[in-house]
């Protein structure tokens, strides 16, 4: 089961992404598709710890939510390099990751990368060091909310219960 829902995520991620519906380039599709599942398969890397991000019902949500924090972000960080008087003071620090597991961490890090004005550096033990240009960047990466949307997404909460309805 856990094949086929690859093979269906990776082909309608290839349908979006080429944009061409004739018949003999989706045929290519569909053959390239069933190759990548078979090649995952034979190398053994699919498991149900990636797989289950592809199914999860809340990761569109989330990624509208990030969607609109990378926007904010941009708006801030071009304010801060074209108006005068605003300060870039860059700090590294150190933030947890609550995720119960290594894709979940790894979605918390990437997020925080894809948001400007952050840089994810290292990743160990449910810790995440990262580069932020503001304090106030900072503080946002600190306050968690990232954190605890990554944590709803994988179905859980911050302190580990289940998450509710």
């Amino acid at each position: 089961m856990r094949l086929v829902g690859l093979y269906l995520a990776l082909f309608a991620f290839w349908l979006l992404m080429s944009g061409h519906y004739e018949p003999l380039i989706v045929g290519f599709g569909v053959v390239s598709c069933a190759a990548a599942v078979y090649i995952a398969r034979r190398k053994d890397i699919v498991d149900h710890e990636n797989l289950s991000w592809y199914l999860k019902p809340k990761l569109p949500f989330y990624w509208l939510w990030l969607l609109g924090q990378i926007l904010k972000a941009n708006f801030d960080v071009a304010t801060r390099c074209v108006l005068p008087g605003n300060r870039i003071d860059p700090c590294v620090f150190r933030t947890p990751a609550n995720q119960d597991t290594s894709v979940g961490v790894v979605t918390y890090a990437n997020s925080i990368t894809l948001t400007p004005g952050t840089v994810s550096m290292q990743t160990w033990d449910h810790e995440i060091r990262v580069h932020a240009l503001t304090h106030d960047g900072a503080r946002d990466v600190l306050g968690g909310a990232m954190d605890g949307r990554v944590c709803r997404v994988e179905g859980h909460t911050k302190d580990g219960a289940e998450d509710g309805p």
